[in-house]
Formats: C-alpha cells, structure tokens, sequence
C-alpha cells in the first residue's frame, strides 16, 4: 500500500499540488497565491502555503528524477548568487549542450568543495554520463576541484576542461528563468528553506523545457505529478 501523502491535511490534495505546482512554476509569492485562492473561494494562509512548499517540493523533486531524460555529456557549469537570512549564497548549476539540465546544487560559499559537492551529487543521478567536456566560466576554484576529481578517478581523465566563454552562455540565459522565480522571494529565510524550495523550481523547470518523458502538455504534467503523489484522479 502506497504512503498517504496528504493524511491529516485540512484541504485536499488537488488543491495542495495545485498551490505547490504554481508556486514553483510561475513568478508568484506566497501572498499572490492566497488572494488567487480566495477568488476560489478557500481561505488559506502565506505560512501554510509556504509550508506545503516545504514539506512537497522534495517529494515531488525526488520521484521525478527517475524519470529524467538522458543528458549528453558536454556540460555547460556555472554558479549564481542568491540571498539566504540576507547574506549570499551560491546556486551552482549545469546544463548540457541542449540545454538540459544537468543539476544543481545550493552552497553557503563558493569555493572548491562546494564545486566538488555539486559534481558529485550530479554524477550520482541516473539522467547524467561522465562528462566528455566541462566548460566553466573560468573560475579558479572550480577549475582546481576538477582536476582534483579527475586526479582521484571521480571524474574521467578522459574529460577535458574547456574555459571558452562565449559556450557558457547557455546556462547563463537558464539561470535567468531560475532568477526571474526567485526574485519575488526577497531571498529566504534559511539554508533548509531554501533547498527545499529550489529543488521543486529546478525540477519544474526540467519539466518545461521537456526532460521528462512522460510529459507532453500542461494536462500531462498535472496528471502524471498527480499520479507520483498518488492522488486519485
């Protein structure tokens, strides 16, 4: 018997998924959501939309990396800032030369480890090969913990480590769709937050840019997240 996800919730589970799904696709805050939910006649609160945000985007994220289309192996790296408790932190993120996704990955600093951090949670997804090329956008620290790993066999020695930066522009114009959703944040109010919240943004945008196989349309994508969450139709 499959885990009842929703138990104990106040309002049904459409309704959650459905303030969750918008939450993470479109440029909305909290407090839009609520005054759109009010038109439907439901009174909910920011906190508890917020709270399902939470609790849901890394259950929805975790079962839909299964089924992640294939990635190539030319990866396109890059980090972008973003505000945690109003300080920065580092979102690193790398899509392949068609502009999938490859991953992501959240860090308090930007430095080696957090580089070496998002490469092995990266090689560590079904969707992702070793990478046959890396370009960077020529960040030192970045550069280091790639030889590092190639030196310790995590990653391959055949992989070559490109610095061109004009072939990065295509994961700096993807940053811009994961910064146009973050923006009416105002940043987060903690690391876990924000974890939490990104991971349903980036797989969200796996979604739109058609890396999972079995969605087709915005029907199929209601459908098939309703199906993984075990909501009857």
């Amino acid at each position: 018997m499959s885990q009842n996800l929703f138990k104990w919730k106040h309002f049904e589970s459409e309704i959650i998924m459905l303030c969750v799904r918008w939450y993470l696709k479109y440029p909305l805050s909290y407090r839009m959501l609520v005054e759109m939910m009010q038109e439907r006649g439901l009174n909910l609160t920011h906190i508890t939309i917020m709270r399902w945000v939470h609790q849901y985007s890394p259950i929805i994220s975790e079962k839909i990396r299964n089924h992640i289309k294939l990635a190539n192996d030319s990866w396109r790296m890059d980090e972008t800032y973003l505000k945690i408790k109003g300080k920065n932190a580092y979102l690193y993120r790398a899509v392949d030369s068609e502009g999938k996704t490859i991953d992501f990955f959240v860090s308090e600093h930007r430095d080696k480890d957090a580089a070496k951090n998002f490469f092995r949670k990266a090689l560590k997804a079904k969707h992702n090969q070793q990478p046959r090329v890396i370009t960077t956008d020529k960040y030192a620290a970045t550069e280091i913990a790639i030889h590092e790993m190639i030196y310790s066999g995590i990653l391959s020695v055949s992989t070559t480590l490109r610095k061109v930066e004009y072939l990065n522009n295509i994961i700096e114009q993807d940053h811009r769709f994961i910064k146009r959703k973050i923006k009416p944040m105002l940043g987060f109010g903690s690391f876990k937050a924000a974890e939490k919240t990104i991971c349903g943004i980036e797989i969200m945008h796996m979604i739109r840019k058609g890396q999972i196989e079995e969605i087709q349309s915005v029907l199929s994508e209601v459908q098939f997240i309703n199906k993984i969450m075990s909501i009857e139709a």
